[in-house]
C-alpha cells in the first residue's frame, strides 16, 4: 500500500494534533448542549473516533451511510443512502462529521435531508477541505486542513475500499486510480 503513495500530506502526529484541537473547540462551543455527532460512512469512522475521544463533554454518536463515488475517483453527483439514522434528531444539536469536503454535493444533500427532520441546529465538521473542487456553496464550521486538488487516501479515506487503514493521509499515485 505504501508504495502507491506519491506524497504524505499529513503524518499521524499532525492528524492527532489537529483532531485534538478540533475536539476541544467543539467541546467549548457545545458545552451544556449534548450534541449528536453524525459520522458519514465509511470515510469518517477513524476521524470521528479520534474526534469524540478529544471532546470533554457528553455527546451522542450516530452514523449515516451514503455513496456517491462507488469505485471511481470522481463523484457521480448522485447521492445514494446506504444506511439511515436510527435516532430521531428533532430538536437536537447536530454536527455532521465528514472526512473530506470536495464537490460539496454530498454534504449539501445531507444538510437538506437532515434539516427536514427539524434539528435545533446543524453544523459541519470536516477533516479535509478541497475548495478547488467545490460545485455548491458549503460553509463548514470546523475544518481540519485545506488541501490541494489531489486524490488523497488514508486515515479512513479510500480508493475502491483500499488504503483506509493507512495511519497518515497521502496523495495516491495517479497510475493507481487512472
Amino acid at each position: 500500500m505504501h508504495r502507491d503513495i506519491e506524497q504524505i500530506l499529513f503524518a499521524e502526529e499532525a492528524l492527532q494534533a489537529k483532531v485534538t484541537e478540533m475536539g476541544r473547540a467543539i467541546a467549548v462551543d457545545y458545552q451544556d448542549k449534548n450534541p449528536m455527532l453524525i459520522g458519514v460512512l465509511k470515510g469518517s469512522f477513524i476521524f470521528m473516533a479520534d474526534l469524540v475521544r478529544a471532546m470533554d463533554l457528553p455527546c451522542q454518536i450516530e452514523f449515516f451511510g451514503v455513496s456517491s463515488y462507488g469505485n471511481k475517483s470522481e463523484t457521480t453527483g448522485a447521492v445514494r443512502i446506504t444506511r439511515d439514522l436510527e435516532t430521531d434528531i428533532e430538536g437536537r444539536h447536530i454536527i455532521i462529521v465528514e472526512d473530506i469536503l470536495d464537490s460539496g454535493l454530498t454534504l449539501n444533500y445531507l444538510m437538506e435531508y437532515f434539516q427536514s427532520r427539524r434539528p435545533a441546529s446543524i453544523e459541519i465538521c470536516t477533516l479535509l477541505d478541497k475548495p478547488e473542487r467545490r460545485r455548491v456553496e458549503i460553509l463548514p464550521r470546523y475544518i481540519g486542513f485545506q488541501i490541494p486538488d489531489a486524490f488523497v487516501v488514508g486515515y479512513g479515506l479510500d480508493f475502491a475500499e483500499r488504503y483506509r487503514n493507512l495511519p497518515y493521509i497521502g496523495v495516491l499515485k495517479p497510475e493507481v486510480y487512472a
